[in-house]
């Protein structure tokens, strides 16, 4: 009998796990997962767990400071990952098997408050040092102003993509239209791979609180109709260009906000096809669950729901919003991890 997460595996969905922690790596290798992804908050709560002091205690002993403390740990992490979801790049020729690699959030800081050109050549920078040399590693790029100005680059120097904090049909179609353009200046589209990150939940927690005059029918609804709308958009765009790899919506922030729903809502929903980055809890809740999952990605609530949704949900101010809360969350975890290193290195000194 097939396992719930073996079903949604079956029906064209490709499962990664929202995490690095080698022990869930391998718990989610065994259920089938076939890629992950990387975030400072899942760095520090790593390093919460103590498992890696020794590890933090010979960077420090190498005399690096405090931020390359942070990087270093994660580069060794995410090479860990990379290491085991190998075979399943090597399998698919480069279209599966990918572990994400977040860069620096903290250029996105308002307090920071770079000058958005330099900001762009700081991804573009950084984007080129944190792919170099490897195979099965994404470098993940937001949607923020600087970012989708620096992906035509990164496209052009033959580095795979993955833009997240994606939430509009706005953002999506720069974010691929500029990787597109970089892609075409290589010399050969052979291992060309990239993938959009559409972030879900939080479109859901948003009308909860903007939009309470949505119907019982349409609340709770929305992020699954953006998210399918944005993945038709994908999928029409990409039919005629005859690519060996195919350039796929991640479908992100997977896990419910609201209590009363069921933990597989937005598992379910896009079952069949493209990426799910599941949060761990998400996956043990759906393998327990005994369902079994088939094809929903191209099913749509009835006409007269999208409509409403279309007529009081303004996408530009969903935008404004969840960006600001995004580079926000984007930031923030960043400086705890700095601050979580600076009070381990007094711990670890003693």
């Amino acid at each position: 009998m097939s396992s719930p997460l073996r079903s949604l595996i079956a029906a064209g969905t490709k499962l990664w796990l929202d995490s690095i922690d080698p022990e869930l790596v391998q718990r989610n290798r065994a259920l089938g997962a076939t890629g992950a992804t990387s975030n400072p908050i899942i760095i520090a709560d790593l390093i919460k767990t103590g498992r890696f002091d020794q590890d933090l205690l010979r960077l420090m002993r190498d005399g690096l400071k405090d931020e390359e403390v942070a990087w270093q740990l994660t580069d060794m992490l995410v090479r860990q990952a990379q290491k085991v979801f190998l075979p399943a790049w090597e399998s698919t020729k480069g279209d599966d098997g990918y572990v994400s690699f977040e860069l620096d959030p903290l250029l996105e800081d308002p307090a920071v408050n770079m000058p958005l050109g330099e900001r762009t050549q700081k991804y573009i920078e950084l984007g080129k040092k944190w792919s170099a040399g490897h195979t099965n590693r994404m470098i993940k790029v937001p949607a923020t102003p600087a970012g989708l100005a620096a992906l035509e680059d990164l496209a052009a120097a033959n580095i795979t993509l993955n833009v997240t904090l994606i939430f509009t049909p706005r953002q999506y179609q720069i974010a691929r239209d500029n990787i597109w353009r970089g892609a075409q200046k290589r010399t050969s589209l052979t291992s060309f791979k990239s993938v959009y990150s559409i972030f879900v939940s939080r479109v859901d927690v948003y009308t909860e609180q903007h939009v309470p005059q949505l119907s019982s029918e349409a609340q709770g609804m929305v992020g699954i109709v953006n998210a399918k709308q944005i993945w038709q958009m994908n999928t029409k765009f990409w039919t005629d260009k005859n690519l060996p790899l195919k350039q796929e919506m991640i479908f992100a922030s997977t896990g419910t906000k609201k209590p009363t729903d069921k933990p597989w809502k937005y598992v379910e929903a896009f079952a069949g096809t493209d990426i799910e980055t599941n949060p761990p809890a998400t996956n043990d809740l759906v393998e327990a669950s005994g369902r079994s999952f088939t094809r929903q990605i191209d099913q749509l609530p009835p006409q007269p729901v999208l409509d409403e949704i279309a007529k009081l949900v303004d996408i530009q101010k969903l935008e404004d919003v969840l960006m600001a809360e995004g580079i926000k969350k984007f930031a923030d975890p960043q400086k705890a991890l700095l601050t979580l290193i600076v009070n381990k290195r007094k711990e670890l000194a003693k």
